[in-house]
């Protein structure tokens, strides 16, 4: 048997690992459009690799997934984040879970992932051609496919098994070639992207970072919670990626121009806001409120949302009247500020869209409508949040589609 997969990333990795484990006489082939194996994985996580997700209960995870969690739900009770670590510890990778649920590995360094790949590809005698991209899959007598090469004076070969997991795209053309073989197409918008805030003063604060703040959008249902940093371009931080996920059509059909609304010390309630403040006041009276402040803000982030309140910081706490208490009330719990488009990064991007699921067959991940055509990764309709959660969806949809089942 024959079996090409196309797409040099993790869903192709580990798709050709699972098919040349289940298939130990098969010959197994790996094309890559660029000179690079594995980009992502390289770059995730500051170069760390946040390899998947400690999150182990089922509502939880299928909830990280705004698009595919209806097909991830079955998968992962095939290949589930507790597999992944199994998978790579078995393989001599240490990994460590940080309070926030993610996976690194010990090294915090991806090349360790990279490493624990390439030898595992190179165990099993996994062949990989480079700067080889596909253009076409031509269905042939047999339900073979044969693949069309980008490359001029390169010869068509043919296959007995194709898996497909080229990533996401940002243009719909990119998945034409697919779309030619009667898969269904979902509009690609890019998912997982920061807020740029050209017109606010928030800016001057670049690295200053929120630990425990809500993030909604005005005029819609979206709202996250999380660590929010401040850059020099506007907001980040798992919080607004995460909304950005959940997002993603919403905030595309508004060409990136809304309110964001900040509550700074994620209490709804501003009442609690309120007591907070009294109690301070009450506690310390003579006090500057540049000196003692009732929240786990950064210091510099209360001065400007002193500044913000037009609360002088000198002002000592048992000067705080009602209507300047309550004004500060509403900065620490109803900031907003105006977003004027996003910043994705080229080589981090991710993308909500791909090949519809209806497409596809939960169990196999194979194509509902050519035969021998299966899968992986992100070129389906698939996502998630950040935290692990796209790189999990890669190696157990890879790991299903190369059982070729």
């Amino acid at each position: 048997m024959k079996i090409a997969i196309i797409g040099g990333g993790a869903a192709g990795f580990f798709a050709a690992i699972s098919a040349k484990e289940q298939y130990a006489t098969a010959q197994v082939i790996l094309f890559e459009k660029s000179n690079k194996l594995l980009a992502k994985v390289r770059i995730s996580g500051g170069g760390r690799c946040n390899v998947t997700t400690g999150c182990t209960g089922a509502k939880q995870l299928i909830e990280a997934y705004p698009r595919g969690g209806r097909i991830l739900k079955k998968a992962f009770n095939v290949f589930h984040p507790k597999d992944t670590m199994l998978w790579f510890e078995s393989r001599g990778v240490v990994l460590k879970t940080e309070a926030d649920g993610r996976v690194f590995p010990v090294s915090d360094s991806s090349q360790t992932i990279i490493d624990c790949l390439m030898k595992a590809v190179q165990k099993l005698g996994i062949q990989i051609e480079m700067s080889r991209g596909v253009k076409a899959i031509h269905p042939t007598t047999g339900d073979r496919l044969r693949l069309e090469f980008l490359e001029k004076n390169t010869e068509p070969q043919s296959f007995d098994k194709v898996i497909v997991a080229t990533g996401g795209s940002p243009k719909r053309r990119a998945l034409e070639w697919l779309e030619r073989l009667g898969h269904q197409i979902v509009e690609p918008v890019p998912s997982l992207f920061t807020f740029n805030m050209p017109s606010e003063a928030v800016t001057k604060l670049p690295g200053v970072v929120a630990e425990h703040a809500l993030v909604s959008i005005q005029g819609t249902k979206l709202k996250a919670e999380g660590p929010v940093l401040v850059t020099h371009w506007g907001m980040s931080g798992p919080a607004i990626l995460k909304l950005s996920s959940l997002g993603a059509r919403i905030l595309s059909e508004k060409n990136y121009k809304f309110k964001a609304q900040i509550n700074w010390v994620n209490t709804p309630n501003q009442e609690a806001v309120i007591a907070a403040l009294q109690s301070v006041a009450q506690e310390h009276p003579q006090k500057m409120l540049s000196s003692v402040k009732p929240f786990a803000l950064p210091q510099r982030l209360w001065l400007y949302l002193l500044k913000r309140s037009e609360i002088p910081a000198e002002k000592r706490w048992n000067e705080l009247g009602k209507k300047v208490r309550n004004k500060l009330t509403s900065t620490l719990a109803n900031d907003v500020y105006q977003v004027k488009g996003k910043t994705t990064f080229k080589e981090e991007f991710v993308t909500c869209g791909g090949v519809s699921l209806d497409s596809i067959d939960p169990k196999t991940m194979q194509s509902r409508v050519c035969p021998n055509l299966y899968f992986a990764g992100e070129v389906m309709d698939i996502d998630g949040i950040t935290g692990g959660f796209n790189f999990q969806a890669a190696w157990t949809t890879g790991f299903i589609a190369g059982k070729l089942g």
